[in-house]
């Protein structure tokens, strides 16, 4: 393990602008730097660098951290990886607690299992049976390293006759401990070894040949081995994924052998998990289309659902093709049906359309309650989206449902949208102010909890949210440091400040109660005279009123 004040010299000998300058090209822009986004496409520089702050915060796709976290996500290694490579490249030495930190040991036993797992193979009947069967050829099974784990007693053989400690094992995910002892994972099951990014083997995937209930396991979570963070085969498909700029993503090992034994090159695999936002930074890299190639079965419309939600909202162009006649990519090209395959996953259904439809599809359109329930839906998803496409797809989503596009602009539950920078009125700009000097500030956050509840702060409430639980890391926390508009005040000026967006609140509070027609006559009377006779006079006298005791929000 890597001592923490190490870590600490490291972090204050480097500078963040060195380490980002070292990766792409930063132009200054006032007191930081910008720069397109390395992580997501974009020709409007929108990644901002603070030299001051040591942060980096992307405007566009939410992403952000300190000089650590940047090379973390940029190279897909784990912290320690990042904190060792930054030692390097800036000559700081680093030390390390005894014994602990090195996973080159761990590292050197994955590689001996894998070509024992690969040299089993070749005696494997059944194995190299069930694999023939599935249409992979030879020249596959050595590409992807495909192997067999024989049985328990077996694995613990070998790893005695090669003098292998039982501690390394376990911490690689080999064996592990039960209540009877250690005993192998994986046994009897054919392999495929899972690399990193970037080339390095962190894992394997098993399925079995003997009829276990669990079809595919994978290495369980280690320091090497992180599932929601990999995607198999991904080291051999990156160099043709930058090349055609599209990636497909399918259920499993098989299908990612079999689609590049076809010819599709692009093709990965998730490792047994859905896809999920930890993922987004390493499909982002060349700002590939992304296809989801899953089986038509409920399982795979389901998935497929969710990751078409996530991707689209994330930004994301490309498409889903369910597989028909409850196959997978891996029956397709094992038929020789290799054109079929071509053209389903060329015709794929836009990622915006396939949620819209399948979201519609959940519901009983011809009942009005249901149409009412699935009109709420596929708004609420819409209003994820920037306003081009909600303005592109209202249209369709309208066609879809039965119901006039007039509807999506209508209705007390319309989504509020956050200004960008660009659009921030100066409303927007004070309020932003307010927030930003309680950042700097947390000492007056009670102060101001007694006069101002969250939701008065509207569409910028999850700002003040984040701010009072001190979610440092919180991207709208991040993107409130960076913001060169919103300035911090002085606590004569909070003061000043807090009262006038205070009167605004009431004022405009004032006019939504008089015109609500559902609030009774004598409550609608009791407010209107509160805040007319009260709340707004004691707040331009410079007194101040706690929310709680009056009791309007």
């Amino acid at each position: 393990m890597i001592d923490t004040a190490s870590i600490e010299t490291l972090k204050n000998t480097i500078d963040i602008v060195d380490v980002i300058g070292n990766y792409i090209e930063l132009k200054k822009a006032g007191a930081n730097y910008k720069a397109c986004c390395p992580f997501h496409g974009e020709k409007t520089a929108s990644f901002v660098v603070s030299p001051s702050k040591q942060i980096y915060h992307c405007f566009g796709c939410g992403v952000g951290g300190d000089s650590i976290k940047f090379v973390m996500e940029l190279e897909k290694l784990t912290y320690p990886e990042a904190v060792e490579k930054l030692a390097s490249m800036f000559n700081v030495s680093l030390r390390y607690s005894e014994g602990k930190g090195d996973y080159s040991e761990a590292k050197r036993v994955l590689e001996a299992m894998q070509t024992w797992y690969v040299k089993n193979l070749s005696h494997a009947n059944n194995a190299l049976s069930y694999l023939h069967e599935r249409g992979i050829n030879q020249n596959s099974i050595e590409a992807f390293g495909v192997g067999f784990v024989p049985s328990g007693n077996e694995v613990m053989n070998f790893l005695h006759s090669t003098l292998i400690p039982l501690g390394t094992a376990e911490e690689a995910g080999i064996i592990a401990t039960g209540e009877d002892g250690r005993y192998a994972r994986l046994v009897e099951r054919i392999t495929f070894p899972i690399y990193s990014p970037s080339g390095g083997l962190v894992g394997f995937g098993g399925r079995t040949i003997s009829n276990h209930p669990a079809k595919y396991i994978n290495s369980p979570q280690t320091k090497l081995f992180n599932k929601s963070r990999l995607l198999y085969g991904y080291h051999q498909a990156k160099e043709h994924i930058y090349a055609s700029k599209k990636i497909i993503i399918c259920e499993g090992y098989l299908d990612v052998v079999m689609l590049h034994q076809g010819g599709f090159k692009e093709a990965v695999a998730t490792l047994g998990t859905a896809l999920t936002s930890e993922h987004l930074p390493l499909l982002r890299k060349g700002d590939p289309k992304i296809v989801l190639a899953y089986d038509g079965d409920k399982a795979g419309i389901a998935a497929a659902l969710k990751a078409a939600q996530m991707l689209s909202l994330a930004g994301f162009d490309g498409g889903v093709v369910l597989f028909p006649n409850g196959q997978d990519p891996a029956d397709l090209i094992s038929k020789g049906e290799t054109e079929l395959a071509a053209k389903l996953l060329r015709e794929y259904k836009p990622l915006i359309e396939f949620v819209i439809e399948k979201l519609g599809s959940g519901y009983d359109l011809s009942n009005p309650k249901e149409k009412e329930s699935a009109f709420g839906a596929v708004r609420s998803y819409l209003s994820g989206l920037s306003d081009i496409l909600q303005e592109s797809y209202i249209p369709f989503a309208a066609s879809t449902l039965g119901v006039s596009t007039a509807l999506f602009g209508k209705g007390k539950n319309a989504q509020k949208f956050m200004p960008t920078i660009s659009k921030q009125t100066k409303y927007d700009i004070e309020q932003l102010s307010l927030l930003k000097t309680l950042l700097e500030y947390p000492r007056m956050i009670d102060d101001v909890l007694n006069i101002v509840h969250p939701a008065m702060f509207g569409i910028y409430e999850e700002y003040f949210q984040a701010i009072i639980i001190g979610d440092s890391e919180h991207q709208l926390v991040r993107q409130l440091s960076l913001n060169e508009h919103a300035k911090v005040m002085s606590e004569a000026d909070l003061q000043k400040a807090l009262r006038n967006f205070l009167i605004k609140y009431y004022e405009d509070k004032l006019k939504s109660i008089t015109a609500d027609t559902t609030i009774s006559f004598g409550r609608k009377a009791l407010l209107i005279r509160a805040i007319k006779t009260e709340i707004i006079p004691k707040l331009e006298r410079g007194e101040m009123v706690d929310h709680e005791s009056i009791g309007i929000i």
